[in-house]
């Protein structure tokens, strides 16, 4: 996080979840921005493989079998669900830990952020952060989770 704004920031969860963050301060102003949920607008196919294989990653016991039901499983969530979660986001896009501090506005870069496919204007909302009750105020009262508006 104390990279340089533009850059990758992936860190491990509770020992099991990878979550995807864009540096966004100067170097040594720890400060990024964690992506939540993407919407996949193409690339689904390679999203279910990666969700599969990301599944049963370090899992003991994990059988042919297991992993046929596992993507089972996974072929039945909609589309628009593949990354609808931090950890979700990562798994579909086959991203960990090493991905840290590759440069996102680099157009040659694997991993890149883009300008959406148009240019129509996109109505932002705001609300206040999910999942930090333990946080208390006014942390949970701020307006940081911002989603794209649906009409």
């Amino acid at each position: 996080m104390y990279g340089p704004p533009g850059h990758a920031y992936v860190y491990l969860v509770y020992g099991m979840h990878d979550c995807l963050n864009v540096v966004t301060e100067p170097v040594g102003a720890p400060a990024a921005l964690l992506i939540r949920a993407v919407e996949p607008i193409e690339g689904v196919q390679a999203m279910r493989v990666d969700r599969a294989l990301r599944t049963g990653r370090g899992r003991r016991g994990w059988t042919t079998e297991r992993a046929e039901r596992a993507a089972t499983r996974l072929d039945r969530i909609p589309d628009d669900r593949l990354a609808a979660g931090p950890a979700l986001v990562t798994a579909a896009f086959g991203i960990d830990t090493g991905w840290t501090g590759m440069d996102l506005c680099d157009p040659q870069s694997p991993l890149r952020l883009e300008a959406r496919p148009t240019t129509e204007p996109v109505a932002i909302e705001t609300s206040p952060r999910i999942g930090i009750d333990y946080a208390g105020t006014p942390w949970t009262e701020r307006p940081w989770r911002f989603t794209i508006a649906r009409a």
